[in-house]
């Protein structure tokens, strides 16, 4: 067992909702950067391609179906990662889905889905992966939250209120983990260019186009997945282990 603030070598990476969009971008930095990476996504086949891409490269790397609502996938999914690469000591939570809907219109059924999918899959994810960081005496957590939280949105009660969520679950695991090597932080990113803003737009949600928005935004852009990618990469390296409990908002200026 190493010590607290040693990390393991080689070093095994999870990256959730890791087949699309900013799980993607991360899980490719990361392989880059020397990680191990296990590409966990509710589609396996999406999974699989992630992962037959980053190893193309000459990545240690395997995709996973691994539905974040689900403790038993998750645990099966994590013996294979055990046997294929290792113990895990880097996790990245992005699995998410969104929500517009009028806070009156909410049925309980979406409510439950989308805390289910956000808040409670990165609960199941770090409970499961937790014990091999603890057993190493380092770890990193990064959780990937939204930038909604910093103000709210409307139409978005049930998605902010699970990202917040995330938030306060990143503060409380990185004081309780801090002294075991472990630091846990959270990303919200703010108007990031995927798949699931572009379906946003197409069904006129964002209250005009991307572009537009990007127009407002300080920097003059919209976010790319490779900015997320950046923030995590940092998070999860040796020098980032004076860092932990910090809500780190990328989002080009729209939020500070």
């Amino acid at each position: 067992m190493t010590g607290p603030g040693t990390p393991p070598m080689p070093r095994t990476a999870i990256v959730t909702g890791g087949a699309s969009g900013i799980g993607l971008a991360v899980a490719e930095r990361l392989a880059e950067d020397g990680h191990g990476m296990a590409v966990f996504d509710a589609n396996g086949e999406a999974a699989t391609a992630a992962a037959e891409k980053i190893a193309a490269s000459g990545a240690r790397a395997m995709g996973l179906r691994a539905d974040v609502t689900d403790r038993q996938a998750i645990a099966t999914a994590l013996e294979a990662v055990h046997r294929g690469l290792g113990p895990v000591t880097v996790l990245v939570n992005s699995a998410g889905v969104d929500g517009f809907d009028p806070f009156l219109k909410i049925d309980p059924e979406s409510w439950d889905r989308i805390l289910s999918v956000n808040l409670t899959g990165t609960f199941n994810m770090c409970q499961l992966v937790l014990p091999d960081m603890v057993e190493a005496g380092w770890g990193r957590i990064v959780n990937i939250s939204s930038s909604s939280t910093h103000g709210g949105q409307p139409f978005m009660a049930h998605y902010v209120s699970a990202k917040s969520g995330v938030n306060g679950l990143t503060k409380s695991l990185a004081l309780e983990f801090g002294p075991k090597g472990i630091t846990v932080n959270a990303v919200p990113p703010g108007f990031i260019d995927t798949p699931m803003l572009r379906a946003a737009e197409e069904r006129g949600l964002l209250g005009g186009t991307v572009g537009e928005h990007a127009a407002r935004t300080p920097v003059r852009r919209a976010g790319r997945p490779a900015d997320i990618a950046a923030a995590c990469a940092f998070l999860v390296r040796d020098e980032a282990g004076y860092l932990t409990g910090q809500i780190i908002g990328v989002n080009g200026g729209r939020n500070t």
